[in-house]
């Protein structure tokens, strides 16, 4: 399929996970990507696999969370090129209840998964609305919708995330610009192997089937697969789709009553 050829897209988050995956995606579909990573290294390493496999990517180290760099950054490619495709995929995660959520912890959380979302929501809606064109991606969660054990800050902030997402695609709907979210359920990343490995060293096979079993399918969803789904919102198959949260989680939500 080539549902993205001529166009551009901008993928934060983009160095590894998930992220490299719909970066990986979105270029073997056509897109010239454009990889945002808060490490470098890891935003060229995604683009040597595109490069490799005939796409076109270009890395930008860019903080999220920074509202001057962020516009800095943006406005450079929008001097040379538009932004069809936003996907607003970078975020942190975090483990406690309230009692065990910081004050620094919640801030932090709230810098990177909320501030970081709007930051660059703020860079690219104003683009794609003289042009009355754009697609726009936030990831969400499960945790935006129901209640997880041990997620307060995260789910507070991917909480936002859905709402944000409602937000721009009610305001902007008259302008051409289409924003959705995906919510993923447990994903098997480089993010899980270190948590598993940081906290259950001794019985890290044991912890790592407990957590696939809670999606009801019995596994981790794929990083590829998530890109998968971010590929047709953000193609022009999905002309008719805004305003919607799309769960990916092995019937997490539905089926966990």
């Amino acid at each position: 399929m080539n549902r993205f050829e001529n166009k551009t897209s901008l993928v934060t988050g983009g160095g590894s996970g998930i992220g490299k995956s719909i970066c990986a995606r979105l270029a073997n579909e056509g897109a010239h990507v454009f990889v945002f990573d808060i490490n470098l290294e890891s935003a060229e390493s995604t683009v040597r696999v595109i490069q490799e496999a005939g796409g076109n990517a270009t890395a930008f180290v860019c903080d999220v969370a920074d509202h001057d760099g962020v516009e800095e950054i943006v406005s450079g490619i929008l001097a040379t090129a538009d932004i069809d495709v936003l996907v607003n995929n970078a975020g942190i995660a975090h483990v406690g209840n309230l009692e065990e959520t910081s004050e620094a912890d919640f801030d932090r959380l709230l810098s990177v998964n909320v501030k970081g979302v709007y930051n660059m929501l703020a860079a690219v809606v104003p683009a794609m609305k003289n042009r009355r064109s754009g697609a726009i991606l936030n990831m969400a969660s499960v945790a935006s919708s129901v209640g997880i054990a041990d997620r307060f800050a995260y789910s507070t902030t991917k909480g936002a995330v859905l709402t944000m997402t409602y937000s721009v695609a009610k305001d902007y709907v008259d302008y051409g610009i289409r924003c959705n979210c995906v919510a993923p359920g447990r994903v098997h990343t480089p993010f899980v192997d270190k948590y598993l490995e940081d906290n259950y060293p001794d019985n890290r096979d044991e912890m790592f089937d407990k957590l696939s079993k809670t999606q009801p399918i019995g596994r981790m969803g794929t990083p590829d697969e998530i890109a998968a789904l971010v590929a047709y919102l953000c193609s022009d198959e999905a002309a008719f789709v805004t305003g919607s949260n799309f769960p990916i989680d092995g019937g997490f939500v539905t089926l966990n009553n």
